[in-house]
C-alpha cells in the first residue's frame, strides 16, 4: 500500500524533546514500513525516518522560532497536492487546515484528530466538513461532536522495545508532561507533599504557561523532596518512568489520549490518574493503576500502589498499546477507505 503520512511542522518526526503528535507519526510510519508498506513522510527537514521525506522547512518550527506556522503548512500541502497520484491513501495529522484540499483532491484520505474537540471553532470545522473521514484516539474525545464522520477509534501506540520493563519499583513519584494548569503539575506537587514522597518532574514550560509556572510550581521547587529536570529527551524517559513507584497524571482537562500513561505502563509503572477524558479507556482501575477524583484519593492510592502488578502493567501495554497494534488499526481504516472512495480528478492539475 502506498501511504502518505502528513505531519505538523511544529516538531521534527520524532521530536527532539516534547511532542506527542509527531512522535506518534514517527512510530506509525516506521511500523508501516516494517510491515512492508510504501510510506512517504511529509514533515520538517530535520526529521529522522527510513521513509522518503518531503519537507518545506529545514528545521522544526518550534526550534526555528518562526512566528507563524500557517504559511509553511500551506506549502507542505501544496507539495502533497502535486504528488497526490502517487498514493493510495493520505493520512493527515494536522488538525483541519488541510480540509478544503482534502475534500477536493480525490485521493482517499483520513484525518486523525489528536487534540481536544470541545472548542467552538473546531466543532464548526468538523460540521462543515462532515464528509471527510476522521479517526479519534479515544471514544471520549468524540463527545463534543458525535455527529462528525467518525470511522474508527485507534489508540495511540509506541514501539514494544522502546521502554525497558522494570520489575522493581523505586521510591519516588514521577510527573512527565507540560507544566500547565490542565496537566495538573501543581496538583502532583500537592500529592507528593501530602504523601511525603519524592517527586521527579520532567516538564516543558511553554511561554504561555510561564506565569502559571512561576506562581504555582516554582515555590514547591525549593523543597528537598522535589527534583525538576526540565524538558528531557526520549532516551531519558526510560529511567525516569521505569524507576518510579508510580506516575502521577492529575489532569484537569478532557485529555484526548495521554501518551505518557502507556509509556509508564510499558516500563511496568502503574499510573495514578484523575478521572478526566480518556483516562478510563487507558487505565484499568486497581489493575494498571488507580483512577481518582481528588488529592485525598490520590494519596490513598499511593499508599496502595504495591498492590498493582508491574508485570500486568507491561502485559496490558503489550496487548493493547504497541505501535504494531496502532498500525494494524490504521491499516483496517485505509483498506476501508480505498474500497469505498471514488477517485475522479476533482481539482486542476498542479504544475
Amino acid at each position: 500500500m502506498r501511504i502518505a503520512q502528513v505531519s505538523p511542522l511544529i516538531e521534527s518526526v520524532p521530536p527532539k524533546y516534547y511532542g506527542g503528535i509527531e512522535r506518534i507519526v514517527a512510530y506509525l510510519t516506521e511500523e508501516l514500513i516494517t510491515q512492508g508498506h510504501d510510506v512517504t513522510l511529509f514533515a520538517s527537514g530535520d526529521s529522522a525516518t527510513t521513509a522518503p521525506l518531503v519537507s518545506v522547512v529545514d528545521d522544526a518550527l518550534r526550534l526555528g522560532n518562526l512566528d507563524d506556522p500557517l504559511p509553511y503548512h500551506i506549502l507542505l500541502l501544496e507539495a502533497l497536492a502535486k504528488r497526490r497520484h502517487e498514493f493510495d491513501v493520505v493520512h493527515y495529522h494536522l488538525g483541519f487546515e488541510h480540509f478544503p484540499l482534502a475534500r477536493h483532491m480525490g485521493t482517499p484520505n483520513v484525518t486523525t484528530q489528536h487534540g481536544r474537540l470541545d472548542l467552538t471553532g473546531i466543532q464548526i470545522m468538523l460540521r462543515e466538513f462532515a464528509d471527510l473521514p476522521v479517526v479519534s484516539i479515544s471514544n471520549h474525545q468524540r463527545r463534543p461532536i458525535p455527529d462528525a464522520n467518525w470511522i474508527e477509534t485507534v489508540s495511540n501506540g509506541i514501539p514494544e522495545d522502546l521502554f525497558t520493563y522494570q520489575s522493581k519499583a523505586g521510591n519516588y513519584l514521577a510527573f512527565l508532561g507540560r507544566a500547565s494548569p490542565e496537566k495538573g503539575l501543581h496538583t502532583a506537587l500537592e500529592i507528593a507533599e501530602a504523601c511525603g514522597m519524592d517527586l521527579k518532574i520532567a516538564a516543558k514550560v511553554d511561554k504561555v504557561d510561564e506565569e502559571y509556572f512561576a506562581q504555582r510550581v516554582q515555590p514547591f521547587l525549593k523543597q528537598p523532596n522535589v527534583e525538576f529536570l526540565g524538558e528531557i529527551a526520549e532516551t531519558e524517559k526510560n529511567d525516569l518512568l521505569g524507576n518510579a513507584a508510580a506516575m502521577l497524571f492529575p489532569i484537569d482537562w478532557p485529555e484526548p489520549f495521554g501518551l505518557v500513561m502507556i509509556e509508564a505502563m510499558a516500563c511496568g509503572t502503574p499510573v495514578i490518574a484523575f478521572r478526566r477524558g480518556s483516562v478510563p479507556e487507558v487505565i484499568d482501575h486497581g489493575k494498571t493503576g488507580f483512577i481518582v477524583q481528588s488529592i485525598e484519593e490520590a494519596v490513598t492510592a499511593v499508599g496502595k500502589i504495591d498492590t498493582i502488578s508491574r508485570q500486568h502493567c507491561r502485559d496490558v501495554f503489550t496487548e493493547r498499546f504497541t505501535s504494531k497494534c496502532m498500525a494494524n488499526g490504521y491499516l483496517d481504516v485505509y483498506k476501508k477507505l480505498i474500497e469505498t472512495t471514488n477517485r475522479p480528478d476533482r481539482i486542476a492539475e498542479y504544475g
